[in-house]
């Protein structure tokens, strides 16, 4: 019997099964990609691209303020200070948000943090550690003014201080170069550390002392009189009668972070901070940033490891940053600073000085 038609036939069947089967692919395909959400926009930042926050919920709002000058706290006051957090008024990127510039209905200029979604574990203890920040009062700290929670978005608002994070005035050469801006003097860059020391001691020298574990460049911020604010608590936590906080995640930026945690004790420590803040002394006098090497004789060294060695050469006015002006320089005031700078990155934190006795020893290099 001749098979041929037969064979025709379930050749046709065949490709009308496959056909099917295909178009029913495709109309799968076309749907989905109609359902699918475009990208939101990307902003770019100092630790790399971060997508722009969404709009928030302003459907209900637990808020509370820390200062008379915020007679109305609520989202929607907030949303429309910043345009819906446009990213046009991004002026910062610190620890676990974007910090916007924004102008509130009472005339009040602050800085307003969004908070990336899981910054915190829980509404209470958002609210907790908003409340506890909230009471610092201090010249050295920035102020927390208040706080704003709709759902997922939480709202942190701060005072706003006007010339910017430190880091800018490092390392910005573009900004440098446009406005003509002179680099920081000897004297003004004394004046901010020992703002930031103050700042530092007060915290510790609370009755349960609070641990910033993040001291660096882009988390000092100053005003018109270069006066130092500590800022960013994002990762701060409190101690109990000045233990250390338990802790499983290392906490903290590289090239600020203390030895210990290279050996696993992730532990937050009084002298942790005190090792970010040795270390950001030595990167204010250099200019030069603590996770990059440094030549020394041939050789790429770690910024503390150079610091050292160029001590041991008494060479201390050469690791002064090259545009500071040497006129106003006194050769034993940047040698102790130096010393002091040494002491407070020592490898074995119990050989590091308190903040009280730092504040002292650098208040005595003026005297």
């Amino acid at each position: 019997m001749d098979r041929s038609p037969q064979a025709v036939i379930a050749a046709i069947i065949s490709f009308f099964l496959v056909s099917l089967i295909l178009s029913f692919i495709i109309l799968i395909c076309k749907s989905t990609k109609k359902t699918t959400r475009p990208n939101p926009p990307q902003t770019r930042s100092l630790t790399g691209t971060r997508t722009a926050p969404n709009p928030p919920d302003l459907t209900t709002c637990d808020s509370a303020a820390f200062d008379p000058s915020l007679n109305r706290l609520d989202m929607a006051e907030l949303a429309a200070a910043t345009k819906n957090f446009s990213s046009d008024l991004i002026i910062g990127d610190g620890s676990f948000g974007y910090v916007y510039k924004a102008t509130l209905s009472s005339g009040v200029t602050v800085a307003l943090k969004k908070l990336d979604p899981n910054a915190f574990q829980g509404l209470r203890e958002f609210r907790a550690e908003m409340e506890t920040l909230g009471k610092l009062r201090h010249k050295n700290i920035v102020k927390i003014l208040g706080f704003c929670s709709s759902g997922l978005d939480r709202v942190l608002i701060y005072e706003f201080i006007e010339r910017g994070s430190l880091d800018m005035w490092l390392y910005d050469e573009e900004q440098e170069n446009s406005v003509g801006r002179l680099p920081l003097c000897w004297d003004t860059r004394r004046k901010i550390v020992s703002g930031i020391a103050n700042g530092l001691a007060y915290l510790h020298g609370l009755g349960t002392p609070i641990i910033h574990r993040d001291i660096k460049a882009s988390n000092v911020l100053l005003d018109d009189d270069f006066e130092a604010h500590i800022s960013d608590f994002g990762l701060a936590r409190q101690v109990q009668e000045a233990h250390s906080h338990v802790s499983t995640q290392v906490a903290g930026t590289m090239g600020y972070m203390p030895p210990e945690y290279r050996e696993g004790n992730t532990a937050a420590t009084v002298m942790a901070d005190v090792y970010s803040f040795g270390i950001l002394m030595i990167e204010i006098a250099t200019q030069n940033r603590p996770n990059w090497p440094v030549r020394f004789e041939g050789k790429d060294v770690g910024l503390v490891e150079w610091a050292r060695k160029m001590m041991a050469q008494n060479r201390q006015i050469e690791m002064v940053y090259q545009k500071i002006p040497r006129k106003g320089l006194i050769e034993d005031e940047v040698k102790e600073y130096f010393r002091i700078a040494c002491m407070c990155t020592n490898e074995v934190s119990k050989e590091r000085p308190a903040m009280n006795q730092v504040v002292e020893l650098l208040n005595q290099i003026s005297t």
